[in-house]
């Protein structure tokens, strides 16, 4: 199911067509689908509902607007945090603090003791000093820490190397081999009250097998913690499926999934965690720009277009894929290098691509970019944070004020707006 569609030969969101959001709020603006969001969220959790005592936390590093985490929540999500501010991004979203996971492999002290102010539901302990110090400020405040052992299960997830993070020579979690005998002295600390474990080996993963892996090696240390006298209630099998970007990708199915972990927890008996975040929101969104130039190259030309690095950075750290479309297009196609206009040779989302014939001024989309694409904007070359916008059917609200570094002036054609507003896309078409 697409909720981005050409309609009369323009692309759309949902029932807004993008020119209208282009005219209201300007470009390079992050366009949302409420529609996209709520099908993905309540697909992934229909396929797991079945599994015993499942609970969700979308990963709010993957898209942490407030819009997005406000929605979720109404689908039933909590949220996985790795910083005290993503802490506040879900409370403010109305998200429950019992629900509220809180990862990350450098917790500050200051973050630790917010999150045990608040509430939250569980820590995933990535280092037995870690474990230490959240017994200590637990104590101190009459409450005992609810927690869980990140384990790295030495399996590798498949996927982009600086997205992998199952690996023994990984920062993330502690070594599988020493897990058990950690375990035992993290248990005895009297303001921590450890209820199992977790792992995380990566994002972007393809393929099961790796994921299988992990979780049986993972069951085998919940046989270990419990012949030891540990009562294992808990695990989190973090998240990582991956998305199509491209059109002849092919990825595992939630029914597969849904499947395997079926398989493999069925004598667990614990309550299990997911983390979802890449696919819940990466289909759902797309980066709307405008082209400035189609500058001649000696084989291709650069179509340069007004969104940056800064705006979408996954193409310049990781060389990823999203697919570029015209928003009008006319049939044709040209074979072009895109790029962005901040001053560095990597801001270039596209070398010698075929895509859709474009001109000076043309409006165009980068896809999949719901995930990952505003949540690591910056204000490098000094350049504006963009806009984010929902689209709900024939409206559509900005959820993402239009940003400017420091005190750099508004350049000439950015149009600032108030998040909050609401636009109904006949009215303005209208106007």
């Amino acid at each position: 199911m697409s909720f981005f569609d050409y309609r009369d030969g323009v692309l759309c969101a949902e029932g807004v067509a993008l020119p209208v959001i282009a005219d209201a709020v300007g470009t390079p603006v992050h366009v949302y689908s409420a529609g996209a969001l709520r099908h993905a969220a309540n697909a992934f959790m229909s396929a797991l509902r079945g599994l015993p005592s499942a609970r969700f936390a979308f990963a709010v590093k993957a898209n942490p607007n407030g819009a997005v985490l406000r929605l979720l929540a109404e689908c039933g999500y909590g949220a996985d945090i790795v910083s005290g501010g993503e802490l506040r991004r879900a409370l403010d979203a109305g998200i429950a603090p019992a629900d509220v996971v809180f990862s990350g492999v450098g917790k500050t002290d200051q973050e630790l003791i917010d999150a045990l102010e608040a509430g939250i539901g569980q820590f995933n302990l990535e280092l037995e000093e870690e474990g230490r110090v959240l017994a200590q400020l637990a104590r101190r405040r009459g409450m005992r820490a609810p927690a869980v052992l990140r384990v790295n299960p030495d399996v590798d997830g498949g996927t982009h190397a600086k997205i992998t993070t199952g690996r023994r020579t990984s920062k993330f979690g502690v070594d599988i081999a020493g897990a058990s005998d950690m375990y035992d002295r993290l248990a005895q600390l009297d303001g921590l009250d450890l209820q199992g474990v977790a792992l995380h080996i990566g994002s972007q993963i393809s393929d099961l097998e790796p994921l299988e892996a992990a979780y049986r090696r993972i069951g085998a240390l919940v046989l270990d913690l419990r012949a030891r006298g540990h009562p294992i209630t808990r695990v989190d099998l973090g998240g990582g499926l991956g998305i199509a970007y491209r059109p002849e990708d092919v990825m595992p199915s939630l029914a597969a999934y849904a499947a395997m972990v079926a398989r493999v927890t069925r004598d667990w008996n614990v309550s299990l965690t997911f983390e979802p975040g890449r696919i819940i929101t990466g289909l759902a969104g797309v980066l709307l720009t405008r082209v400035i130039w189609v500058k001649p190259g000696l084989s291709h030309p650069f179509v340069i277009v007004d969104a940056a690095m800064n705006d979408l950075a996954r193409p310049a750290l990781y060389d990823a894929y999203h697919r570029f479309a015209a928003v009008r297009p006319d049939g044709t196609t040209m074979v072009a290098n895109i790029a962005g206009p901040v001053c560095e040779t990597g801001d270039m989302f596209g070398t010698d691509r075929t895509i859709d014939h474009v001109a000076r001024g043309d409006l165009a989309v980068f896809h999949a970019t719901g995930a990952y694409g505003a949540a690591m904007a910056s204000s490098y070359n000094s350049r504006p944070i963009s806009p984010q916008v929902m689209v709900d059917g024939d409206r559509f609200e900005l959820v993402g004020d239009r940003t400017l570094p420091f005190d750099t002036p508004a350049p000439l054609g950015c149009k600032p707006r108030t998040a909050g507003s609401v636009f109904d896309a006949e009215l303005t078409q209208a106007a």
